[in-house]
C-alpha cells in the first residue's frame, strides 16, 4: 500500500477510536460500528467497504454478530481471524452482563426472570440449559449451567437440577434453554421435561416457577404456553434481549 494512502487510513482509525473513547457509541449507524471492530481484526487498510457488504448481507449489525463463521467467511475479505473476532463479541458481552447479575437481585416476574438468564444465552451454537435459583424471597441466588447439547438437544437431567438447587439451597427455581434451529414454539419434550422437573423438585421443597426458551431475540413461557391450551404457545415479548 502506498506511504500517502496507508497515513490517510491510519488517520480515520485514529479519528475513529478517538470519537468513540470520547462520545460512545451513540448515534452511530451499524457500518461503523462494525468498522470499529474490524479494525481490530484487520489491522491495515481500508475496512469501510467490507463493513457496509457485511451489513447489505445479513441486514443489521445483531445478525452479522449471530451469523455463523462459515457465513461471515463467504463475504470476501472476512478470514477465520475476523469472524472469531466477531463472535467474540456477543459472547463476552453475555459474560459481561452475566458477572453484573450478582446474588441478592429480585425476581418477580418471568420478563425479569429473562433478563437475567438471556446473557447466558447470547451467541449459543448449541443447545445450552441454565436454571437460576431464587430464594424464598425470590432474590436471586444464582444461575448454574445445567448442560450443553449438540446443535439439536439438550440433555437436561433432573438429578443436575436438583444437584444445583439444593446446593443453593432454593425456594424458586427458573428452568432456561435455547432453541438453535430458530423456532420458538415448545416441543413435547420440552412439555414433558417441564413436568418431569417440576414433580421431582416439589418433594424437596423447591417449585420450578417456568420453563423459558430463547430464541433470538424472543423468549416463549412454558407455564403461560401450558395454560394457552394445547397447540398454543405464549411469547412473552419479543424483541432485543
Amino acid at each position: 500500500m502506498p506511504e500517502k494512502k496507508r497515513a490517510i487510513h491510519t488517520g480515520h482509525r485514529g479519528r475513529v477510536k478517538e470519537e468513540f473513547l470520547t462520545r460512545g457509541l451513540a448515534g452511530w449507524p451499524d457500518h461503523r460500528v462494525l468498522e470499529l471492530i474490524l479494525f481490530y481484526a484487520i489491522p491495515q487498510g481500508d475496512v469501510n467497504p467490507l463493513a457496509h457488504e457485511l451489513i447489505d448481507r445479513f441486514g443489521s449489525l445483531d445478525r452479522v454478530l449471530d451469523a455463523l463463521p462459515e457465513e461471515l467467511m463467504k463475504v470476501k475479505g472476512m478470514g477465520e481471524h475476523s469472524a472469531t473476532m466477531l463472535k467474540l463479541f456477543p459472547a463476552v458481552l453475555g459474560r459481561y452482563v452475566e458477572g453484573r447479575t450478582g446474588p441478592g437481585e429480585i425476581v418477580h416476574t418471568v420478563e425479569e426472570a429473562g433478563h437475567v438468564l438471556a446473557p447466558c444465552l447470547y451467541g449459543a451454537r448449541n443447545e445450552m440449559a441454565y436454571v437460576l435459583c431464587l430464594d424464598a424471597k425470590e432474590k436471586v441466588l444464582g444461575v448454574r449451567k445445567i448442560s450443553e447439547g449438540n446443535n439439536s438437544s439438550s440433555d437436561v437431567t433432573i438429578r443436575r437440577v436438583a444437584e444445583e438447587c439444593m446446593a443453593l439451597q432454593a425456594t424458586f427455581c427458573y428452568l432456561a434453554h435455547n432453541h438453535v434451529s430458530g423456532v420458538a414454539l415448545p416441543s413435547p419434550e420440552d412439555m414433558n421435561t417441564t413436568n418431569v422437573i417440576r414433580a421431582a423438585l416439589e418433594p424437596l421443597g423447591v417449585w420450578l416457577v417456568d420453563h423459558l426458551i430463547f430464541v433470538d431475540g424472543d423468549l416463549v413461557s412454558i407455564r403461560e404456553s401450558q395454560a394457552a391450551g394445547r397447540g398454543s404457545f405464549r411469547m412473552v415479548y419479543p424483541g432485543q434481549w
